[in-house]
């Protein structure tokens, strides 16, 4: 079976939790998430909370210290990107995948990768395209790359549906759930895509 690293989709219920369209969506497979940081040479990662990783596929872990300053390999950046279990939950992870993928762009630009990743790209996306499913094409993917390369990370804007704007509830089978709180939501959202 395979395993999805899943960024956004579009699908009508984002549309009614959010009412922001998604207009273009990337899943990507666990092996090329891996497979392309250690393209590019790994990503530098700062953790805010100590943190085990272990390399995927095998029994090696690392614990990573708060504050401290790693270069994390394609294995070792998927698990921490995935790890839930640092007494942050889900939202600690929502994080740690923002702080990855924001590296993953630092680490590009840092190095000015860009031109050979471009370069490679037709042969680069051919190995890795069986672990891609998105609705944009190589030109698009390119052009997109370029475009948020181009946004300087300490631009973007980042955010995560806290523990305020939810409810500890219970699923009508008994598993513990969260709940959202839309009006919440729906302030942060209004925060994140104002064009103001």
């Amino acid at each position: 079976h395979r395993d999805l690293h899943s960024f956004p989709t579009r699908r009508s219920s984002d549309l009614q939790f959010l009412g922001v369209p998604i207009q273009y969506y990337a899943q990507v497979d666990f092996s090329t998430f891996i497979e392309f940081i250690d393209e590019i040479g790994g990503v530098r990662i700062v953790p805010t909370t100590d943190v085990e990783v272990e390399e995927f596929g095998s029994e090696y872990t690392q614990v990573l210290r708060a504050g401290e300053v790693y270069t994390l390999n394609g294995s070792l950046a998927l698990s921490y990107a995935r790890n839930r279990y640092t007494g942050d939950a889900d939202f600690g992870r929502a994080q740690r995948q923002q702080q990855v993928v924001t590296a993953m762009m630092e680490r590009i630009t840092e190095y000015n990768q860009l031109p050979a990743l471009i370069e490679k790209a037709p042969t680069l996306y051919a190995s890795l395209s069986s672990g891609i499913r998105t609705n944009l094409d190589l030109p698009g993917l390119i052009k997109l790359g370029n475009l948020m390369l181009g946004i300087p990370t300490e631009n973007l804007q980042k955010e995560i549906i806290g523990t305020d704007m939810v409810l500890l509830a219970q699923s009508p089978g008994g598993l513990s759930i969260l709940k959202p709180i839309p009006d919440k939501i729906r302030e942060l959202r209004d925060r994140l895509f104002s064009s103001g």
